[in-house]
């Protein structure tokens, strides 16, 4: 099973960047048996069961790594940040302590992948910033390839 997870806070600007994409990649490919996916926005520990259900995990992001605005961004693997860390709120977990919980437990995806785009703007805004807007096409482009890669047919191949 492949899972897809956009993720991010539409709210805060470009860190809706896996949000947008990831309802961009509704539109081109239907979910089936294999393919799974899901709008993960801010669920945090909650997508822990979809994680540990893939065998290939595909996770949409705003992804800082202090590149030029707008840049496509890919970690594989082990570079994919996964911690445990002290809260101040019970509220306050996300993606990556879901993925170390899962590790934890010995039920990582045995593929992992994040795409994303480098966020230019992360502040209360219902829209991305023009620059990281203008990334999404090569972000779906790589989503596209990736689920080609792993065996997934886009919509418009399965009702040609």
């Amino acid at each position: 099973m492949t899972v897809v997870i956009g993720v991010g806070n539409p709210l805060m600007g470009d860190d809706g960047i896996g949000i947008a994409a990831i309802s961009a990649v509704r539109d081109r490919w239907a979910e089936s048996e294999s393919l799974s996916l899901v709008d993960g926005g801010t669920w945090g520990m909650n997508l822990l069961p979809l994680i540990e259900s893939a065998d290939r995990l595909l996770i949409l992001d705003a992804i800082d790594r202090g590149v030029a605005p707008g840049s496509l961004v890919a970690l594989e693997g082990d570079d994919i940040p996964r911690q445990l860390a002290i809260k101040v709120s019970p509220h306050q977990t996300d993606l990556r302590e879901a993925l170390a919980l899962a590790e934890l437990r010995g039920a990582l995806p045995r593929v992992m992948v994040a795409l994303g785009i480098q966020p230019a703007h992360v502040a209360l805004s219902t829209d991305l910033s023009p620059i990281a807007a203008a990334g999404l096409p090569a972000l779906l482009r790589d989503v596209d390839d990736r689920l080609r890669r792993w065996g997934h047919e886009p919509m418009a191949a399965a009702h040609a």
